[in-house]
This record gives C-alpha cells, sequence and structure tokens, in this order.
C-alpha cells in the first residue's frame, strides 16, 4: 500500500507544532527527531525529517509528497509549489527594519545602501517594485547584528514578536509579506497519494475548524429567544432545549473564535444567562 510522504522540519521553530498538528489528526510519532525516516502505523503515511532550507527543492523533485513548510520559505526559493491547507501557526512576517535612531520609515532611505538578509530573492522583488538600487548581502544566521557592526545599514529578516529586533537596538519599519506554517504539495502527486492527502486533509480541517471554534450554552427566557438566536452566527440553527423552569429555554450553538466577545456581549444584552463556553475537539463537517 503506498504512503504519504511528509516532510517536516528536522529541528526549528516549526517541528514541536507540526507534530502537535499529526498528533491532534490522530498520527502518532513515537520518534523520529534522530531518524531521517520513520513510518507512522495509524495512517499511510511516512514522515521525512528534513533541514527546512531542503524542503521546497525535496517538493519540486517529488522526493516528498506534501510538506509543513512556512509560507515565507516557499516564496523566497521562488518554488510553484501548490498550498494546499494554511495551518494557522508558527505565523510571522517579513521586515525591514532600521536602527532605533534612523527616524524614517520610507523604504527610499535604502537607496545606495546597505542591507542585510536572509531573504535575498523576497527583498530584491520588493525593492525593485519600489524602484530602489541598494547592496544586498546575503548572511544565513544573526541577522540583527549586522548593522551594529558596521556590515549594513538595515536588515531584512523573519519577525516573531520584535523582541530580537529591540534586544539588537533596531526597530520594524517595512512588511514585506506576513507568512505562517502550511501544507504543501508536490507538481507531481499521483491520484493514489492523492486520496491519501485528501483523507489526511479532511482531519487536519476538522482540527483547524475545532481550533477556532466555541461551543457555548446559555439560558434564555422563551420570549427572547428569536433575538438570540439572530445574534449568533450558528452553522445552522441553535439547539434550543426547555428547562425544567417554566419559561426558559437552553440554547446551544457554535460562534467563532474570532468573535468571540463581540457575540458574547451581544448575547448579554440581548437576554442570554448563565452562560458556559466549552473548547471543542474536533469538528467534523
Amino acid at each position: 500500500m503506498s504512503k504519504l510522504k511528509i516532510a517536516i522540519q528536522k529541528s526549528g521553530r516549526l517541528y514541536e507544532e507540526s507534530l502537535q498538528l499529526l498528533k491532534d489528526c490522530g498520527i502518532f510519532v513515537n520518534n523520529g527527531k534522530d531518524q531521517l525516516k520513520v513510518s507512522v502505523e495509524s495512517f499511510p503515511m511516512e514522515i521525512m525529517y528534513l533541514r527546512n532550507s531542503d524542503i521546497p527543492q525535496y517538493l519540486e523533485d517529488g522526493v516528498v509528497d506534501v510538506a509543513i513548510v512556512g509560507e515565507n520559505l516557499l516564496i523566497e526559493k521562488q518554488k510553484k509549489i501548490q498550498i494546499v491547507e494554511k495551518l494557522g501557526f508558527s505565523k510571522c512576517r517579513v521586515s525591514i527594519a532600521v536602527p532605533k535612531e534612523i527616524e524614517t520609515d520610507d523604504p527610499a532611505y535604502f537607496q545606495g545602501r546597505k542591507i542585510a538578509t536572509s531573504y535575498p530573492n523576497t527583498l530584491k522583488n520588493f525593492l525593485e517594485t519600489k524602484g530602489i538600487t541598494s547592496d544586498i548581502h546575503v548572511i544565513s544566521g544573526s541577522v540583527e547584528i549586522a548593522p551594529n557592526i558596521g556590515l549594513a545599514d538595515g536588515i531584512c529578516d523573519i519577525v516573531s514578536s520584535g523582541s530580537t529586533l529591540f534586544k539588537n537596538g533596531l526597530r520594524e519599519t517595512v512588511t514585506l509579506l506576513k507568512s505562517e506554517a502550511v501544507l504543501a504539495q508536490t507538481p507531481q502527486l499521483s491520484s493514489e497519494k492523492a486520496a491519501i492527502l485528501n483523507k489526511f486533509l479532511f482531519r487536519i480541517q476538522a482540527v483547524l475548524k475545532a481550533k477556532n471554534s466555541k461551543y457555548i450554552l446559555m439560558n434564555v427566557p422563551n420570549d427572547k429567544i428569536q433575538k438570540v438566536a439572530d445574534v449568533l452566527p450558528v452553522l445552522k440553527s441553535p439547539t434550543v432545549i426547555p428547562l425544567a423552569e417554566e419559561g426558559w429555554s437552553s440554547i446551544h450553538s457554535v460562534i467563532d473564535q474570532e468573535r468571540f466577545w463581540e457575540v458574547i456581549d451581544e448575547l448579554k444584552e440581548n437576554g442570554a444567562q448563565d452562560i458556559l463556553i466549552i473548547p471543542i475537539d474536533k469538528m467534523v463537517m
């Protein structure tokens, strides 16, 4: 039987969350960090632990079928690889930063100046769209130190919280792109592997939907059920269950995490009481 070959980072910021996603999807890995390839018993899948920078090429060549990788890396490597699902973790951005004493945020500041980066293609494309000519110094790591040692006038690098920039006396000025972990597939995926991928995607989507949703229960006077129901952004319609106390009902529904507090305030204003919020483990549509 064919197995879907999936690549994840051997180490790095995506490693732990990638394994957690697999676990949430019922795919358990007993070992692997010190191995290059591990088979999975609970699903037709084979996991390959690779260097982050190698993953796009492995995808393009069909050595692996799918991979959990940062979208920013695919853009930087300029590979025409299909993204099949955005995964919502390891969110970051590729940004330009300058020493904090530089007051301007205008990218034109770098006309004729030096920029250190580990994302030369992304930076080059951005500068070309702005008509800016700069001296790009490619550095594989510790980019933030470049202005402090006189190597560059600023940097272009990946930013998450911005704390590393702050510690090195830098401030963010321009965001070139926003990124997160994605599931990407090879252009050479066979129909047999595509069927396995669809089953994997079904599990992923159930997990992601659950993480972005909350199950909500509340008590509502019967004469206010319609007002409360109108507030709820439900999948179809809320569940209404009569309570032992006459004139009251319990309403059950699902709300999006992003609108959580907004919806709660509206529910209270329209008569909902004793509101209970419950996390959802999986959500199958």
